[in-house]
């Protein structure tokens, strides 16, 4: 639900963007502190404006606040989706949602996304989730001499893949599937859909060794078409459609 913004402090002039109060409460985890292993919610009232975005909310409560909070953003940096976190229960980029589009009149809740070991306080261990992608091997596989010029594809060849060149690696698919949660050896959606993109891919020459290590018992046969993992791409990624591809090739060898 989308709460009107209500100004607060004195009338804005025409084109001044209007301000607000809103309460981020953070899930923090500090593992060197008293309070050991025991994770807890910590309220911050904010004054933010209508452009600002959770990421910003972040920002100020670090810099004006509270030193000691810990997350991760990278933007501007040429590749997003180091910011992935749960924001209202959802899986989100924190740059990309606008305090404005929330529920300001409720404390925003933030926290770390599932299935992943929390470092500190937003900071997941992302290593397992990095481990199922180095697995798949995603890169280009060819053989023969080192081209002379550039392989050649048809716009036809590259639609086929083209939705999955899309992942940002942000893991807020792959963190948002219950099957990942409860089985931390489930290779994700994201895996899968880094591997769909080369198994379609015409230049490729090694989708029959990706399709065989995705028939392991923790391969793509694990997936439960829950389509939480499309709900919450922020890239808009049809994740549920492009298991359901590698799933079928795997079955005809069409590919």
């Amino acid at each position: 639900m989308t709460a009107t913004i209500e100004q607060t402090g004195p009338a804005t002039s025409v084109g001044e963007v209007p301000t607000f109060q809103v309460t981020l409460r953070v899930r923090r985890f500090l593992p060197e502190g008293p309070r050991g292993d025991e994770s807890y919610w910590d309220d911050h009232v904010l004054t933010m404006h209508g452009t600002d975005r959770v990421l910003d909310a972040l920002h100020k409560i670090k810099w004006e606040q509270d030193g000691s909070l810990t997350f991760r953003r990278s933007c501007a940096h040429g590749i997003c989706g180091s910011d992935a976190m749960r924001i209202n229960g959802r899986n989100r980029l924190a740059c990309k949602t606008l305090l404005k589009d929330l529920d300001i009149r409720k404390p925003i809740t933030v926290e770390p996304i599932k299935g992943l070991p929390v470092i500190k306080d937003l900071v997941v261990d992302m290593e397992p989730f990095f481990a199922s992608y180095r697995e798949i091997m995603p890169f280009l596989v060819t053989s023969g001499n080192q081209p002379s010029a550039e392989r050649v594809q048809s716009p036809e060849q590259r639609a086929v893949y083209d939705d999955t060149t899309k992942c940002i690696l942000c893991a807020a698919c792959t963190s948002s599937c219950p099957v990942f949660w409860t089985d931390g050896q489930y290779f994700g959606p994201a895996a899968i859909v880094n591997a769909h993109r080369f198994i379609f891919d015409s230049r490729d020459e090694a989708a029959t060794q990706r399709l065989e290590i995705l028939n392991d018992k923790e391969g793509v046969w694990r997936c439960r078409t829950t389509f939480n993992c499309t709900e919450a791409c922020p890239r808009g990624i049809e994740i549920t459609k492009a298991i359901a591809e590698v799933k079928r090739a795997m079955i005809t060898r069409a590919f």
